[in-house]
């Protein structure tokens, strides 16, 4: 089975943002509200049968390829564990504006109020900045009553919300890892990678200002209360908050040409490695998603042939292809499911 080359797939989302991902993939920007798209992708919007999910060059929604070849896409030992799916969903985005606070539910919030086996715990590799001091959010400084909380966002008190996060000053190379309940927003003029959990999960805690109406917990279909019992209240203290930002001057060569990206924390969730080949890089044989960052090279699998790799190419290397080897002066982020066995 060949690695795919796979095209844009941008749904409509309420912010804005696009430009960085045309100028990226050397396309044409279509629309305002196109920040994300959504890569190799196997999960919907929420309340939707169909926006988000990839379609493969020859026709076929993924989600209908994989489920009529679990073993071939994600590798037996993959699904005896997670069935036919492959417990990630990647997305390019671009921050046209600042994203509104908000926080995703937890693995055991989702199993028990949304009937789903996934969260949205997440994390970022920042591939572009803009400004002269480009933010994220994450996390509350101190620890916040639930009280307080709640009337903040009924009151729609952004900038004392905003105010109350850890502002993360990240550049090209930053990675940062955000546990499902952490509240967090994306400052404007960041361009990242996301590894997510494969849901479209969110708990808004600011809307004034965006093109989506309150309640918090209407998106959802759950009341206001039970939703923000979802939000983490507590503070990140220093030392979570560096293990949670790995900026790029911290990361390991694991193995030559690649390199680990973020934190041991996100091992349950997702994998996420950066290839920097010296000349080459070997890669085991694994359902995953490659994003190239930069410059031109060739993925050659085991059992797939060879494919030309260029600056913004996506690609999805399916575990048949077998074992695989990148070169050339490329660098690119491989984002995998969490390992089994």
């Amino acid at each position: 089975m060949r690695p795919i080359l796979l095209e844009a797939n941008q749904p409509h989302r309420f912010y804005r943002g696009g430009p960085a991902i045309a100028r990226f993939r050397g396309t044409e920007s279509r629309a305002e509200h196109v920040p994300e798209d959504w890569v190799g992708s196997t999960t919907t919007i929420f309340g939707d049968e169909r926006q988000g999910l990839s379609t493969l060059p020859d026709g076929r929604v993924l989600r209908d390829a994989i489920a009529a070849e679990p073993s071939a896409f994600l590798g037996a030992a993959h699904v005896e564990r997670y069935g036919p799916d492959p417990a990630l969903l990647v997305k390019l985005l671009d921050a046209g504006e600042r994203l509104p606070v908000h926080c995703h539910p937890s693995r055991a919030f989702a199993r028990r109020h949304l009937d789903c086996a996934f969260g949205k715990t997440e994390a970022w590799f920042v591939v572009e900045t803009k400004g002269e001091r480009p933010l994220v959010h994450v996390g509350f400084r101190d620890d916040v009553d639930a009280a307080t909380l709640a009337g903040w966002v009924e009151r729609q008190e952004t900038t004392t919300m905003l105010g109350e996060l850890n502002a993360v000053e990240v550049r090209r190379g930053d990675a940062v890892f955000v546990p499902a309940g952490v509240p967090h927003a994306i400052g404007d003029g960041v361009f990242l990678v996301e590894l997510q959990e494969p849901t479209d999960f969110s708990v808004l805690l600011e809307w004034d200002g965006f093109a989506v109406d309150g309640p918090v917990g209407e998106r959802l279909g759950i009341g206001d209360d039970l939703a923000l019992s979802s939000v983490d209240r507590s503070g990140l203290g220093e030392d979570t908050l560096a293990r949670l930002h790995r900026r790029a001057g911290d990361a390991r060569e694991v193995r030559p040409g690649v390199w680990d990206v973020l934190a041991a924390d996100a091992d349950p969730y997702f994998r996420a490695e950066r290839l920097l080949p010296r000349p080459s890089a070997t890669l085991e044989p694994a359902f995953s998603i490659l994003v190239v960052l930069d410059g031109r090279g060739h993925l050659e699998t085991e059992r797939g042939g060879e494919l030309t790799l260029a600056r913004g190419a996506t690609v999805l290397v399916p575990f048949a292809s077998g074992a695989g080897r990148i070169s050339g002066q490329v660098e690119a982020i491989r984002s995998l499911p969490p390992a089994v066995g």
